[in-house]
């Protein structure tokens, strides 16, 4: 019975095959060296037992040609790995071009290519790993658990950060629109990935996040480039109706701000319990919008009782007789 003294087992393990006395108590000592808990000893069975039944001349074809396909696989991975390299900065280069005409937002456009990098390096990596012999199920096991645990934990900032995608990407308003959303309303200053601040009109900050605003509703004011303004103006019970039309209609025909066409619309709203209510409605830019709202107010304030018009306010008559 043969007994060996190793102090390192690849170097016994290539004296033996070099001497052709591989034998049982080899691996018997290899087995007291390697952990039994792991894969190795399993391995090493397997490369003794063929070795066991082979020559010495065998036992050398046998390795050369172990290390010729291990040396043309190591020659493909990293052919694919600089082939892939070129492919993805051709993919990332055509992905920019792509979104500077479209106008992508720059936050966005960084963050895409970014993600669009990373993945496919992943693919590459796992392929690369694939082609070397190694079992690339544990990869990917690895990395799915690895990203639902990541998921789970962040649930409420992924979906920030899902929807603060969705905003840049659709693009329901931009930096400058006037917005109401969330009960909030104001000028949207600053759209990042995770949420959106807005001014509102007494200059308070308000921080929204995203997810609720890729779910909710959004009026967004600046989005069309003209609005209508409705007017509703009250003229007491025996005022002439006619003047009070054509005081109106002269008012805003001579204002440069009211745009023309469509036409201003003008008619009796209605017959309060106080006042004969009359409804008006004409077109102006969104930027001049509130300007040409308060002018007019004013302006009709200040013209009704010129023109022999009272503008009525709630009040009760009461008739005593005798």
């Amino acid at each position: 019975m043969t007994f060996l003294t190793l102090t390192n087992p690849v170097t016994t393990l290539a004296d033996s095959v070099a001497t052709d006395t591989v034998t049982k108590p080899t691996l018997e000592v290899l087995k007291e060296i390697i952990p039994a808990d792991t894969a190795a000893v399993d391995t090493l069975s397997k490369i003794v037992n063929v070795f066991s039944d082979m020559s010495m001349q065998d036992a050398i074809s046998f390795v050369i040609k172990m290390v010729l396909d291990l040396s043309f696989r190591l020659v493909g991975a990293i052919l694919i790995y600089f082939v892939a390299q070129w492919v993805i900065k051709r993919i990332v280069k055509l992905m920019v071009t792509v979104f500077e005409r479209r106008n992508i937002d720059i936050s966005l456009r960084g963050f895409l290519v970014s993600l669009i990098k990373i993945s496919m390096n992943i693919i590459v990596i796992i392929s690369i790993v694939g082609i070397l012999g190694v079992n690339t199920s544990s990869f990917i096991a690895l990395f799915a658990s690895a990203g639902l645990a990541i998921g789970m934990a962040l649930s409420g900032t992924l979906q920030n950060f899902a929807g603060g995608l969705m905003v840049l990407f659709i693009k329901p308003f931009k930096v400058g629109d006037f917005i109401e959303a969330q009960g909030y309303s104001g000028s949207v200053k600053e759209i990042s990935l995770f949420n959106t601040l807005i001014n509102t009109i007494d200059n308070k900050t308000i921080i929204i996040p995203n997810g609720g605003l890729s779910t909710g509703i959004i009026n967004n004011y600046s989005k069309e480039p003209v609005r209508r303004v409705d007017w509703t103006f009250g003229i007491a019970y025996g005022d002439n109706y006619d003047v009070a039309k054509e005081t109106i209609t002269e008012m805003l025909n001579k204002d440069t701000r009211v745009i023309k066409n469509p036409d201003i619309f003008i008619a009796l709203h209605s017959l309060g319990d106080s006042s004969v209510n009359i409804v008006v409605r004409a077109w102006v830019t969104s930027e001049e919008y509130w300007d040409l709202y308060f002018d007019i107010n004013e302006k009709v304030y200040k013209t009704f009782p010129m023109v022999g018009l009272s503008i009525p306010f709630p009040q009760m008559d009461i008739h005593m007789s005798k």
